[in-house]
């Protein structure tokens, strides 16, 4: 095996290890060596040849076989490059299809020195190998060279006494050929067939006494030729027609149907072929002998092909009961489930749920003793995958009896969940309709309480993400109808169940608020005793569930969804309660928040919520007992209370904000409402003193927005001081009444101070009084004249 740089504790990873590393050193061939070479004189390459001669041998006898191989490859490549580098003429190397008539006297001679001085090597299997590494260099030659040179070296290989020594002489040769000349197919088959004419070789007495020396069983010692065997049963198979795949059957029963050769026979044809004559197959593996070859790794192998391609159909049932007879008396659990895996799949495509039910209660029978399941979780794992990729009805998949039971054999939680992941992405996929089958529910919700049970304080957050959305998945796929009450003890049993995972309590909340919203759809607007003691059912769910979250700003918009619920189903008490949770929540938002595994300020997603809070608020009735304006008047307080960044003016654009709203509710009628509430519009009927209790609280607001542009007056925050003036001055604009005097001159004020340092927009201004001039022809609207006329646009010069 050679020695390794590294040893790794455990087997499996200790191997997979020493593989890895054999083929980065395998990789790193040294190519500057080679290209170094080109240049030499003819006396220094020989003393380089000579040089790696010596360490191929050094190599060899130190056990450093990667390293051996590396050299071997080197001087199997430097040859042909070496005779190519000698046709350059004028720097110009010939093209990949150059013909014998374009190469020099030079590179010819080069080349035929290299072929005699092989030819006068005594050795029979130095003398083959090398020639045939260098194969290639017969194209300096003649066009015939590779096409006469290969039924010769062919013809050599026959001189080979050991069998196993020759199968890997003729491998070697169609792996050359098949690089050098794919054309020639001959030589392929003459390989394939002087093999079989030597194979009864095995059996004889040198080989028997070798192996009794050796210390080597037959069965092991088999084994070795299926590598060989495959590669040139390949080579052969590549683009062949029939006829020529149903010869080598024929030659194969000739040999008393040997299972080796059967085996690589199933495992190099095409699956089509294979699958077409199935029952002969079947046939020749029943009349194998068992003694070397076992004949469950041969149903194994034409299951295989199996999962390829389809055998005629009137033989299905036959070919399944044939390959089961052998399989299901498999003593070996290993053995057994190895077998089992591959047939599944052709169970699963060809029949109904009645055989696979049997397949996987036979599964069951022989890996439940002894726990043997324990070693077979992958094998397990690739039956489920193969059962749920055929059988996607899932009211079809969970009436058969033995999945569950199945499912049971998991009993390593990672691989379980594995599974149960499995499955949810299938059912999502797949799942077309709603449903309310309650065998499919209680089946998954079983799978997705698994899933949702291995969540603990190690588990990453992308898995926590992928889990859950499994598990939504599933959620918005039940749907009871009109059954409502069913659906919402539906969502609290999921809460109970899923109450770790907060994205699933989000979307359980969602849900939840869609239900009341479509009972409301279903009632047109007016609700009974019965529904409208539903729909408070509904607020209290997601009013309870709420607090449980973790993330502030989703506590914050679903409060304001939730409220925005309530109050479209006339649950006026709820809605004030879901508005007050939300205003006295906002104090608590911190200044950095997480978003994409990333700390960001807060700021802008609070100025966002807060608008959008902001226009709910319009159409929200005032409480009877709690005063004109109690929820705007709370979220003001909070505002002002609110610790905001120096270099923010976040607090200046949400007043701005506040006088939009406060605006709006100074109309007779307000520009949009819910449906069945009655609004401030309805409920003040334009009453003086509540417009009064606007303009007050109107005048509040200005006054905290003035003052904040009077803490901008130094010199490095003059252009935030410009910007806010100008946003100040188009909200009084668009909202306020320019024939008031005061507000008239604090509009004039605000355009002066937006332009006095230099900051402004100039293009923006053009635009803001072109906007005012266009007013100002519109009936009614001579007081915008005037304001033109005050507005000075100043000069950056």
């Amino acid at each position: 095996m050679g020695s390794e740089k590294g040893k790794a504790t455990a087997t499996g990873s200790a191997v997979s290890e020493k593989v890895r590393t054999r083929l980065e050193e395998l990789d790193d061939l040294e190519e500057g060596s080679q290209k170094e070479l080109l240049n030499l004189t003819q006396q220094d390459y020989m003393n380089r040849i000579e040089e790696l001669n010596q360490s191929l041998k050094d190599a060899w006898s130190s056990d450093q076989k990667v390293k051996a191989l590396k050299i071997v490859i080197q001087v199997r490549k430097l040859v042909y490059e070496r005779i190519l580098s000698m046709c350059m003429d004028n720097r110009v190397s010939l093209p990949d299809n150059f013909s014998p008539e374009s190469v020099n006297d030079t590179a010819k001679e080069t080349c035929l020195n290299w072929f005699f001085k092989i030819a006068s090597i005594r050795e029979l299997i130095p003398r083959f190998y090398v020639e045939a590494a260098i194969l290639k260099c017969n194209k300096f030659l003649s066009k015939t060279g590779i096409s006469e040179c290969l039924p010769r070296l062919t013809s050599m290989i026959r001189g080979i006494g050991d069998p196993l020594v020759a199968v890997y002489a003729r491998a070697y040769l169609c792996r050359v050929g098949m690089e050098v000349a794919p054309q020639l197919k001959e030589s392929l088959n003459k390989n394939f067939f002087d093999f079989l004419l030597t194979f009864k070789q095995i059996h004889g007495d040198t080989v028997q006494n070798q192996l009794v020396v050796q210390g080597v069983e037959i069965p092991l010692y088999l084994t070795l030729y299926s590598p060989a065997i495959d590669w040139i049963l390949q080579c052969i198979a590549y683009h062949a027609p029939d006829v020529l795949l149903t010869e080598m059957m024929e030659r194969c029963k000739k040999l008393g149907n040997n299972a080796l050769l059967l085996n690589s026979i199933m495992s190099a044809f095409r699956a089509d072929f294979i699958a077409a004559r199935s029952m002969d197959f079947i046939a020749m593996i029943k009349e194998c002998d068992e003694s070397g070859f076992p004949k469950h790794l041969l149903f194994r192998s034409l299951g295989l092909n199996l999962a390829l391609a389809d055998p005629p159909e009137n033989d299905r049932l036959q070919i399944l009961n044939e390959a089961w007879k052998v399989i299901t008396k498999l003593k070996n659990p290993q053995d057994y489930i190895n077998c089992a895996e591959v047939w599944v799949e052709y169970t699963c495509r060809h029949f109904t749920k009645r055989e696979v039910n049997t397949v996987l209660a036979d599964v069951i029978k022989h890996m439940t003793p002894d726990r043997a399941f324990e070693d077979a979780y992958p094998q397990l794992q690739s039956i489920i995958q193969k059962v749920i990729t055929y059988i996607y009805d899932f009211a079809l998949l969970f009436s058969v009896e033995k999945f569950l039971p199945f499912l049971d054999m998991f009993q390593k939680e990672s691989v379980r969940v594995e599974v149960c992941k499995c499955i949810m992405e299938s059912f999502i996929k797949h799942q077309q309709e709603s449903t309310k089958d309650p065998v499919i529910l209680n089946a998954l919700l079983h799978i997705c309480k698994t899933m949702h049970d291995s969540v603990n304080a190690l588990t990453l957050e992308d898995e926590k993400r992928m889990l859950a959305a499994l598990i939504n998945g599933f959620i918005k796929m039940v749907s009871f109808g009109r059954d409502f009450e069913q659906q919402l003890s539906f969502y609290v049993e999921s809460r109970s169940m899923f109450c770790n995972l907060e994205p699933v309590l989000v979307q359980l909340i969602h849900s939840v608020n869609q239900l009341a919203m479509e009972t409301r759809r279903v009632m047109k607007g007016s609700h009974s005793r019965k529904t409208a003691a539903f729909v408070r059912a509904c607020v209290a769910f997601c009013f309870i569930t709420i607090p449980s979250l973790s993330s502030i700003f989703t506590r914050l918009n679903l409060y304001l969804h939730s409220g925005q619920v309530a109050l479209a189903n006339q649950c006026l008490s709820q809605a004030d309660a879901f508005f007050k949770a939300a205003v006295s929540l906002v104090p608590e938002v911190p200044k950095m928040i997480s978003v994409d595994g990333k700390m960001r300020p807060s700021d802008a997603f609070l100025l966002e919520f807060l608008c959008n809070f902001f226009s709910t608020l319009l159409v929200v009735p005032d409480h009877p007992e709690q005063g004109v304006l109690f929820l705007v008047r709370g979220l003001l307080n909070v505002i002002q209370d609110y610790t905001w960044e120096d270099n923010s003016d976040d607090k200046v654009r949400i007043y701005t904000n506040v006088l939009h709203l406060l605006s709006a509710m100074t109309q007779e009628a307000y520009i949009y409402h819910v449906d069945k509430v009655d609004s401030n519009d309805t409920l003040y009927g334009g009453d003086s003193k509540f417009l009064a209790e606007i303009n007050k609280l109107s005048e509040t607001v200005v006054s905290q927005i003035l003052d904040h542009l009077k803490t901008l007056g130094k010199e490095e925050t003059l252009k935030r001081q410009s910007q806010l003036a100008l946003y100040f001055f188009n909200t009084i604009l668009a909202h306020g009444d320019l024939r008031n005097n005061r507000l008239n001159q604090l509009s004039v004020n605000l355009w002066n101070l937006a332009q006095k340092h230099g900051f402004a927009d100039t293009k923006t201004m053009v635009k803001t009084l072109e906007y005012i001039k266009r007013r100002s022809q519109e009936p009614a609207m001579n007081h915008f004249t005037e304001l033109a006329l005050r507005l000075p646009l100043q000069s950056r010069t």
